[in-house]
């Protein structure tokens, strides 16, 4: 006898990702302005605490396509908690908060003058 249900197990970590949901940012900002805001997270991000392969792969996902970035996450290790990849986890339980500026541009983003 086989067991039934030993299939599909959704498991927090093989979590499907995706894009977040548009979001405005708090006033209308540039290319460079975003690209600007996010070499600084990520120059911080591993001060935050966790560990700096974990920011490396979540890094690399989200400057990534979706597919490359599902290869990346689950090769990693990181368990997600939101499937925008807001939150997150590693193995050991340390948590990681990615902005929705680093993971996607806001609505109102203007063209560099």
């Amino acid at each position: 006898m086989g067991c039934t249900s030993s299939r599909d197990k959704g498991d927090d970590s093989t979590k499907r990702i995706r894009k977040p949901k548009p979001w405005k940012h708090s006033e209308p900002i540039t290319r460079a302005q975003l690209k600007q805001l996010r070499e600084e997270f990520w120059d911080t991000a591993p001060h935050y605490g966790g560990r700096k392969e974990i920011w490396d792969a979540l890094r690399a996902a989200a400057e990534a396509d979706l597919t490359l970035a599902q290869a990346i996450i689950n090769s990693a290790g990181v368990i997600v908690q939101n499937p925008d990849l807001t939150v997150c986890y590693d193995e050991r339980g340390a948590k990681y908060e990615l902005p929705k500026y680093v993971l996607s541009e806001p609505s109102n983003l203007t063209r560099d003058s």
